[in-house]
């Protein structure tokens, strides 16, 4: 197959995977993988492998191909096609939970010399890297990294970057529980689709929606979690979105075991985790098991929640998220203090308080907790978060966490 036949049958691939017949187009960059001698040409083709079983939750498929993407990057003797492969090979791990890879093979993009990382991929490498940091619950990386896909973003005009940045700054949020923040982010992912994406992927209006549904639940506005959770998962059952609709179903359980409706919530709960398990999100497992815990603490089954506890603490600390092993260290805190067992209690409370320095989860002003209740954060230049009111109060001019001058003001 010459290069002219080659890039037609990417072409028809690409196509048919537009009118969501994925597997068609899978079944058309088969063959040319099978067939073509032209190098550029594989590895586009790689390329477009590698993002089509990322989006049908194909992760170990799209690790696969990605590292055959870095041998045709190595024929080729391009820095550039370098880059591509290594990023995806960065959000192969990243979505097999392997944080730790996902930074190493990032910073292996941003080492390369001689390439376009500063002007098109640079952002979409520290997106990534930052995706990972937040995975190991290492905040103040991660939100440097978010600052800097976001620069990339504005600097070059990409508002679909911009909005997956977006998304990802609306987790952020969540996780530490500054719930405004957490809605505002994705709310802005949402009027960029609006406003600029009329020839984009359906998939960037349905991870907004998503993203505020999770946010709008936090605040207890669950009709409206509902009505953006269902817009969401309606568009990931016509693309064949298996990721997001695990997320969706999580997010459903999640909303139905805030109403109190906890026999509508577990057939959720088990259909997110059957998902989970079946693409290897070790993480939306964890999430999962959490709620799972949480609902039988409302039945006062305290064993049963305690099992839960126990199987999603092993994958927390399988995949370093700091933070789910914090809150599943202080429900089995609440759960021990109930049952008087002190021992146990004990030995609970120590690790809460570990996992609460190790994620620098307190405010370096007042020294209390961030992420126990919901309260209004802000970033300063260096990425250290504070409660707002603390620097108002203060009017500090200086990071009480490394003395850094914060004169200028936070992207946040």
């Amino acid at each position: 197959m010459g290069q002219d036949q080659t890039k037609q049958q990417i072409e028809k691939g690409l196509q048919l995977y537009q009118s969501n017949q994925t597997e068609k187009a899978l079944q058309v960059w088969t063959k040319v993988l099978e067939k073509s001698s032209d190098l550029v040409g594989r590895f586009r083709v790689l390329g477009c492998l590698v993002t089509a079983h990322s989006e049908m939750g194909r992760y170990k498929e799209m690790l696969k191909f990605a590292v055959v993407q870095i041998d045709t990057a190595r024929e080729l003797e391009d820095a550039n096609f370098l880059l591509e492969s290594y990023l995806n090979l960065a959000r192969s791990n990243e979505k097999l939970c392997e944080f730790h890879k996902t930074i190493s093979y990032c910073k292996t993009c941003l080492g390369l010399p001689g390439t376009r990382a500063g002007a098109q991929l640079g952002g979409q490498v520290s997106l990534s890297m930052g995706n990972a940091f937040l995975g190991l619950s290492l905040f103040q990386k991660a939100l440097e990294s978010f600052e800097k896909a976001l620069r990339y973003a504005h600097n070059n005009d990409d508002t679909m970057l911009e909005c997956r940045v977006c998304c990802s700054l609306g987790s952020f949020y969540a996780q530490v529980k500054d719930y405004e923040k957490a809605l505002f982010f994705p709310c802005k992912a949402a009027e960029l689709v609006n406003d600029y994406g009329k020839g984009w992927s359906l998939k960037y209006r349905a991870m907004s929606q998503y993203h505020m549904a999770v946010a709008y639940r936090l605040l207890g506005h669950l009709g409206s979690a509902m009505e953006c959770c269902e817009e969401s998962m309606k568009i990931a059952l016509q693309h064949g979105d298996r990721p997001l609709q695990a997320l969706c179903l999580l997010c459903f359980a999640d909303i139905h075991r805030s109403r109190g409706d906890l026999e509508t919530a577990f057939p959720r709960y088990d259909s997110a985790m059957s998902i989970m398990t079946e693409i290897g999100n070790r993480l939306g497992q964890v999430q999962v098991l959490l709620g799972v815990a949480k609902c039988w603490v409302a039945r006062k089954a305290l064993d049963k929640a305690l099992d839960a506890i126990e199987k999603a603490q092993d994958l927390a600390e399988e995949v370093g998220n700091k933070l789910s092993q914090l809150k599943l260290h202080c429900l089995s805190e609440s759960i021990y203090r109930s049952k008087g067992l002190q021992r146990e209690l004990r030995a609970h409370v120590v690790r809460f308080h570990e996992c609460v320095e190790e994620t620098e989860l307190y405010c370096g002003l007042c020294g209390e907790s961030i992420g126990e209740r919901n309260s209004r954060l802000q970033a300063l230049p260096c990425s250290h978060i504070f409660h707002l009111r603390c620097l108002q109060n203060n009017g500090t001019r200086s990071c009480p966490n490394c003395r850094r001058s914060s004169m200028k003001p936070g992207f946040v």
